[in-house]
């Protein structure tokens, strides 16, 4: 943890429990890291099910949808993770992260059970609103288990563990989607929230929440499930107990404002959300299967899509150890730089065969900027402005600054998705991708000029960074 402990509004941005001396093991930290996980996979269904689904709600003839329609059956789930994150902290504080992590499990029952019953449009809204209600929580959820889990030695390790899972969900999605209809994927995905409740079952509690609940013994034993028997809970409790003892109460909002360090936290984070979803990133995502449609790839489009999905997972392994190698501002700027250059080249290929150009020869430009697109955003703007937002806020502000963050990015999220659509329609799709290549070229001077290099600091030295005192 922070020295300063955590934020009682924020409690997935609590740091892991400090390791004792006597040896541990690591094997249950990783089988129940992954079992809370489940959620991430779940979350990444949710995402990626209109990819495929979108070209069958054109051949169904029970539903009639429209392209409005289609549009807001996308961008629902991001209504409903907006409303789902908020309070999804609250529950986890009142009845214990175990709990909280199983009760997602069941508004994403309750969605797909109306995906795979739809009978109208409504039917479809309504488990879109279900999925992002349980997407939201997870988002924050998920997170704040594993890390009250894990020793410092596996932080980046498990940390991984959620984006890592939710590409798996993304990936199942294409596979699946590729070779039977929605109303049988949507059965599939029911599988993951399931397994979720189920696994989640068998694994303790957060130590930290049994210890601010004053149960120690439970807390003691739920450390040795995850540890190993030889661990040293007085140590690892005594330590927890300290870190809570520390905790100062809740931030102000004004704070963020009225101190230079929070307001430049403040306007950095934002910026990095906003560059993320501007990226067009769950535009790509929700539509995929679209895009190469409409790019007439040599390639059957569910084809395409596998692979964007497969690189996806294959990079965020990655990701996490190139991130502490090379800093965040490098990845950052490759990042800005790298997907602007794909959106251009997008943007061209569609602009020539929009305007009746023969662009046979190049089909498999659309792919391949899709593919390096995924690949760079999977090394910066995927993970770093989550990772950014709890390195550059100090301990007291942390809390009520995350919170306005993930409330800001869901609404981008809906933005972006319930518009891309109509920008297609209106502008067609080149100018659309050169809408989105803009916010890149913005994005790159914004993280030249303004975001500081995070690596290998502490907090102390990163506030005074902000504060414009180096």
């Amino acid at each position: 943890m922070n020295k300063d402990g955590p934020v009682p509004t924020s409690p997935m941005l609590y740091d892991p429990i400090p390791e004792g001396s006597v040896q541990t093991t690591k094997s249950m930290q990783f089988i129940a890291a992954a079992a809370v996980s489940l959620a991430a996979v779940s979350a990444g269904t949710a995402l990626a099910w209109t990819s495929p689904v979108n070209e069958q709600l054109n051949l169904n003839t029970t539903i009639s949808v429209d392209d409005d329609q289609k549009s807001w059956i996308g961008s629902y789930l991001a209504v409903g993770a907006f409303v789902g994150a908020l309070p999804a902290g609250v529950l986890a504080e009142r009845v214990g992260r175990r709990i909280a992590t199983m009760t997602i499990g069941v508004p994403y029952l309750i969605s797909w059970a109306l995906l795979v019953f739809a009978s109208n449009v409504g039917m479809l809204y309504a488990g879109r609103i279900f999925a992002g209600i349980a997407t939201g929580a997870s988002c924050v959820v998920a997170p704040m288990y594993i890390s009250e889990i894990a020793e410092t030695s596996l932080r980046g390790a498990l940390g991984a563990f959620f984006q890592l899972f939710l590409t798996v969900g993304i990936l199942f999605i294409y596979l699946v989607g590729a070779i039977t209809d929605w109303v049988t994927l949507s059965a599939c995905s029911a599988i993951f929230p399931l397994l979720l409740i189920i696994c989640v079952f068998f694994i303790p509690d957060s130590p930290i929440y049994l210890v601010k609940q004053g149960s120690r013994q439970e807390a003691g034993q739920a450390l040795k499930t995850f540890w190993g028997r030889q661990c040293d809970t007085q140590t690892a409790l005594a330590n927890i107990q300290a870190e809570l003892d520390a905790v100062s109460g809740d931030a102000k909002l004004s704070d963020l404002f009225t101190v230079r360090s929070n307001f430049m936290a403040l306007t950095i984070s934002l910026a990095l959300m906003l560059f993320q979803q501007f990226s067009g990133i769950n535009a790509v995502i929700f539509y995929a299967q679209s895009i190469f449609n409409a790019a007439g790839s040599t390639l059957e489009p569910s084809i395409c899509t596998i692979i964007v999905g497969v690189v996806q997972v294959v990079m965020t392994v990655t990701s996490a150890a190139l991130i502490e190698k090379a800093g965040r501002r490098i990845l950052l700027l490759q990042s800005c730089v790298v997907m602007g250059l794909c959106l251009v080249m997008l943007g061209v290929y569609f602009h020539l065969k929009e305007g009746g150009t023969d662009v046979t020869n190049i089909s498999i430009l659309p792919l391949g900027s899709v593919v390096l697109f995924i690949i760079s955003f999977s090394l910066g703007l995927g993970p770093i402005p989550w990772l950014i937002m709890g390195e550059l806020f100090a301990t007291e502000v942390k809390g009520v600054a995350s919170a306005l963050a993930v409330m800001f990015n869901w609404t981008l999220v809906f933005i972006i998705t319930k518009t891309f659509g109509m920008m297609q329609e209106g502008w067609g799709s080149g100018p659309t991708f050169y809408f989105f290549a803009l916010f890149m070229l913005l994005g790159t001077i914004f993280t030249f000029v303004k975001v500081p290099e995070t690596k290998g600091k502490t907090n102390a030295q990163i506030q005074a960074i902000l504060a414009g005192k180096n």
